[in-house]
């Protein structure tokens, strides 16, 4: 009978332990929030589009080789679909070049990638090249080379932009070297013959991006070192001018020409060289959202995929807190994800939006 109460009070211990043992359940994810990263692996250089299928297609520099695409419905779920190219369709007029800094646009109903071919260190024989495709996931075929530095007059000719002004198309490219723009042919695919170049800002910058609102053309690009791990010290910085062709100036009127700007994406304790923005993308909401890349603190193998939402006060942008967050509501998106027609870069602005849905 003792033995029998000793085994029943031990058998009672051990459970009574094991209970004290069982995690507590874990508290589920806030759906609404996502947290940066968004992609944690190398993709620098994002550009982004929204096909007639529903889906945002994000491009980016070759870090994943032959030019990695990915897709998501609402920016912060993304799913890898393939490359642009393969090993036998990818360009060659740069031998040994990489493919950097894409620009992806819809023109004319079809998808047109801008892309800049280069090996580091050739500053007068890289260049800028298109392709072209039916879908955004491709397959694309290349048009071949735009211009190389050296037939066009501008050192360090990478890193492309495509805008249409008032039926006209044009480029911006540039890195470090001055910031250019050229007007296009009808088709986007050359450069218009007796175009003349332009050059609307200063040396300090790269990777350029333009943004229309309201009365103001906004230039977003960026300064610093981009590639050089935890050293790195790229920074997204802005100007603002009334028209596409500048001068573009900071908020004290000085100009980008001589590298004035304003700054809106800075290092902090987790990430650091945050730049080479993408194009701003609306949700339903009215909110206005922002690719980039950084390297994380923490994890600093290659330039993550990173997002922030873009504020405006005084008709000027702002990222909260001036560097990338580390978790933030999720932008918001409906029904209205899976309407059919396109506007020119394949994003609706919420005044569209709405008189889509009206």
């Amino acid at each position: 009978m003792v033995h029998l109460f000793q085994y029943v009070l031990l058998t009672f211990l051990l459970v009574g332990c094991r209970a004290q043992e069982v995690p507590p359940e874990p508290i589920p994810a806030d759906p609404t929030v996502y947290r940066n990263p968004v992609i944690d692996y190398s993709l620098p250089d994002p550009t982004i589009v929204r096909a007639d299928d529903g889906y945002f297609y994000l491009y980016a520099t070759e870090d994943i080789r032959n030019l990695p695409i990915h897709r998501s419905r609402d920016l912060v779920n993304w799913e890898y679909v393939g490359t642009a190219f393969t090993d036998a369709t990818r360009p060659t007029f740069e031998p040994n070049g990489g493919l950097w800094a894409p620009d992806i646009n819809i023109i004319n109903g079809r998808y047109v990638l801008y892309y800049s071919m280069s090996v580091w260190g050739g500053e007068w024989t890289c260049g800028i090249g298109v392709a072209t495709a039916d879908k955004p996931e491709g397959p694309f075929t290349d048009h071949g080379k735009m211009f190389r530095s050296n037939e066009i007059g501008v050192q360090n000719s990478i890193d492309p932009f495509y805008i249409e002004e008032e039926g006209t198309k044009h480029l911006f490219w540039g890195s470090f070297r001055g910031i250019y723009t050229i007007e296009l042919s009808d088709d986007g695919l050359s450069v218009k013959p007796g175009a003349e170049k332009e050059q609307i800002a200063g040396t300090a910058y790269e990777g350029v991006y333009i943004h229309k609102r309201n009365d103001y053309y906004y230039l977003f690009a960026s300064i610093g070192s981009c590639c050089e791990g935890l050293n790195s010290t790229y920074t997204t910085v802005v100007g603002r001018s009334s028209s596409l062709f500048g001068p573009y100036a900071d908020k004290r009127g000085r100009p980008m020409m001589e590298n004035y700007h304003e700054v809106l994406i800075q290092r902090n304790q987790k990430f650091v060289g945050t730049g080479h923005n993408s194009e701003i993308v609306q949700d339903v909401k009215g909110q206005d959202w922002i690719f980039y890349h950084a390297v994380s603190v923490d994890h600093p193998k290659g330039r993550v995929l990173m997002m922030d939402q873009v504020k405006w006060q005084n008709d000027w942008p702002h990222v909260e807190g001036g560097t990338p967050s580390l978790e933030a509501q999720k932008p918001i998106f409906d029904e209205l994800m899976s309407v059919k027609s396109l506007s020119p870069r394949g994003f609706y602005s919420f005044s569209e939006l709405s008189s889509l849905k009206n």
